[in-house]
């Protein structure tokens, strides 16, 4: 898939496995640079090859340790743009801050849209992200952005291992995701059944009521992102009172942070089906439960019709 119009694809430190599979399926070679520390901590980076009037992606998540991929990927944009770059794209699988998109409290700060701010003051003309907390951040980016989507691909890979049909249910962890489950629902051929959760505190949820049936189903969670698996857990727990038969779980971001582990491990859960937009701990790649299905093939054609003038949205037909 080699193409005519120059272009180069570059890794911070969060994610290069993933940079790696993208730089594969599109048979070019990951491009050199180095992104060290200083004694006292700074980032330092260095762009070993020249990028001058060339279209450059920059693939980074800002995953943990948040602010420091942040760092990094701020610095990287301004040295490819003081590298003369003719255009830059930062490519964030997973962006970090999205779920701080509203005030919730008088004098509450608004990071994702701080972090939209910084991103193209560092240099960034496009963003690519998969799977935002919520649509509306698109809106926080004076340039333009890529919104794309992990159900397309989770749901073929569960076409793939489980089929489609009424002996499944999707069920939304909370209302907040419904659309993202019936999108999941509809390619699976399956009924929708959402759990009404209420948050006590930041990271604390706890699981109420259920609409929708599930009894005697194999019941299917979806949501954007696995953190601490507490809502997950109560949800799971919650189904199986209801009469389902098993549960799984479908989450583009495992997070993963916290108890999240100990969590799923003792959870009554069958497997919780992840994509690559943040590496897995070592900790994590030993929990049989958990299974990686590679969103490398999305970003790389996302790259390839960017890059070729074509459309990005009809990726989703």
């Amino acid at each position: 898939m080699p193409h005519k119009n120059q272009f180069r694809i570059f890794s911070g430190n969060t994610n290069e496995q993933l940079a790696k599979d993208v730089c594969k399926i599109l048979q070019v070679p990951l491009g050199e640079s180095q992104v060290n520390k200083f004694a006292d901590g700074e980032t330092q980076v260095e762009i070993k090859e020249s990028v001058r009037g060339m279209d450059v992606f920059v693939i980074q998540s800002t995953c943990t340790p948040v602010n420091q991929s942040y760092m990094e990927l701020f610095i990287i944009l301004d040295a490819l743009k003081r590298a003369s770059a003719a255009s830059i794209t930062a490519v964030m699988p997973y962006f970090g801050y999205a779920r701080q998109d509203r005030k919730v409290a008088p004098r509450a700060p608004i990071s994702a849209k701080c972090m939209s701010d910084l991103l193209t003051t560092a240099g960034a003309n496009r963003v690519i992200s998969i799977d935002f907390h919520s649509a509306q951040i698109q809106g926080f980016f004076n340039c333009p952005v890529d919104h794309l989507f992990a159900i397309p691909t989770l749901a073929r890979a569960w076409k793939d291992q489980f089929g489609t049909g009424d002996e499944f249910v999707t069920v939304s962890p909370d209302a907040g995701g419904v659309e993202r489950a019936r999108a999941f629902a509809k390619r699976i051929n399956s009924s929708l059944a959402i759990v009404d959760k209420r948050r006590s505190s930041p990271g604390e949820a706890k699981a109420m009521h259920l609409i929708g049936d599930v009894n005697g189903k194999i019941a299917v969670i979806v949501d954007d992102m696995i953190d601490t698996a507490g809502t997950l857990t109560q949800a799971v727990d919650s189904l199986l009172k209801n009469g389902a038969k098993q549960v799984f779980a479908i989450a583009t971001h495992p997070v993963f942070s916290g108890p999240a582990l100990a969590r799923l491990k003792e959870s009554p859960i069958e497997k919780v089906f992840v994509t690559d937009t943040i590496p897995l701990s070592a900790a994590a790649k030993e929990t049989d439960k958990v299974s990686v299905i590679s969103i490398a093939p999305v970003l790389a054609e996302a790259i390839k019709r960017i890059n070729d003038h074509t459309s990005v949205s009809s990726l989703f037909d």
